[in-house]
């Protein structure tokens, strides 16, 4: 049967102390000193501040040498569409060819359908179930012969259906992914993921997200004329975020 999935975002892996990583890469640029030295030096002291003139210098280079992986979970294809368009990130997504949905399938359920109220969201799950049904009909009708008769019987699968995703993104990506998607622009799911994957980036290596995010957080909004006019609102929303996240810690 048809299934509401919500929204599971974890933090699988990621590089080793990534700010001294990030930092040793800038610091080999300009030194003469041995990896191992420049290693030794890096991890007896506090980098916050070199970090910062990092970004201040536009070096971004060298925050390619960290990365991090998460495991997405209760996200629709719609999602994914957009997802994959950042090309510098690697992904391994659930594949509807290999894996059958004769059992059901989950959905994702869009706020603003859900806002008319009961009646809709009964509709939209009808909706999702009588898919499944021709879905499977389709699966016999095609000799229920596995992968040979999924990879048709999806093609009558919604942009609601629900995919799981391993992703791998450098921290420079990762800068890029939420300028871009933590916008009020974004369309709601991306923007809901990428607020998640923010936030488990910002606690592990807060020097190098505390500023990431929409453009606004460090300048002037690029929007334009289709600004959401939030600025002050997004900035004020960051400092109690960081502040939240030193208390917790």
């Amino acid at each position: 049967m048809a299934e509401r999935k919500e929204m599971k975002v974890v933090l699988i892996r990621h590089t080793l102390s990534p700010e001294e990583t990030v930092a040793l890469g800038a610091k080999l640029c300009y030194s003469r000193s041995s990896i191992a030295d420049l290693e030794a030096k890096i991890s007896s002291a506090d980098q916050s501040a070199f970090i910062s003139r990092l970004m201040s210098m536009g070096h971004e280079s060298v925050f390619e040498h960290a990365s991090f992986t998460f495991g997405i979970e209760g996200v629709s294809r719609v999602l994914l569409a957009q997802l994959t368009r950042h090309r510098l990130a690697s992904f391994s997504v659930q594949s509807q060819r290999y894996v059958s949905y004769e059992k059901g399938f989950g959905y994702i359920i869009p706020p603003r359908i859900e806002a008319l109220g009961p009646e809709a969201v009964e509709r939209y799950a009808a909706q999702m179930e009588q898919i499944e049904r021709w879905y499977t009909e389709w699966q016999k009708d095609l000799g229920s012969a596995g992968e040979s008769s999924n990879e048709d019987a999806r093609f009558v699968l919604p942009n609601a259906c629900e995919t799981r995703i391993l992703m791998t993104m450098n921290v420079r990506e990762l800068r890029h992914f939420f300028s871009l998607r933590m916008c009020s622009r974004a369309q709601w799911e991306i923007r809901a993921m990428a607020e998640q994957i923010h936030r488990l980036c910002l606690s592990v290596a807060p020097d190098l997200f505390a500023d990431a995010g929409p453009a606004c957080l460090r300048g002037k909004c690029p929007e334009g004329e289709k600004s959401c006019g939030l600025l002050e609102q997004k900035r004020r929303e960051r400092r109690e975020l960081i502040e939240q996240m030193t208390e917790e810690k």
